[in-house]
């Protein structure tokens, strides 16, 4: 079993309800291609490195996942790009 970590950058500029539902979104995503979430981290409101689409704040969360398919993390990226709400995202293999 594969270990990784998601890391998510949602948009400040959304309401409570609307960063819950894409949250929700991504855990569906991972689980429509063989992951099972174990965590999510939610860090809330930090300032970014650099401005991102006019924008100097955004939510972080990190969702960690299990996977047998190693191609899940790919799969699951493709889907994750096109999730209009999403500033930027990168998932990693964890080594134990």
């Amino acid at each position: 079993m594969n270990k990784y970590e998601l890391t998510v950058v949602v948009s400040a500029k959304l309401e409570d309800e609307e960063r819950a539902n894409v949250i929700e979104k991504v855990k569906e995503i991972i689980a429509r291609f063989g992951g099972t979430v174990t965590d999510v981290d939610e860090w809330g409101k930090k300032k970014l490195a650099y401005e991102i689409q006019k924008m100097s704040e955004a939510y972080y969360y990190f969702v960690h996942f299990d996977s047998e398919d190693t191609d899940c993390p790919n799969k699951v990226e493709e889907q994750i790009r096109i999730i209009e709400n999403v500033v930027r995202f990168l998932c990693v293999k964890v080594e134990a």
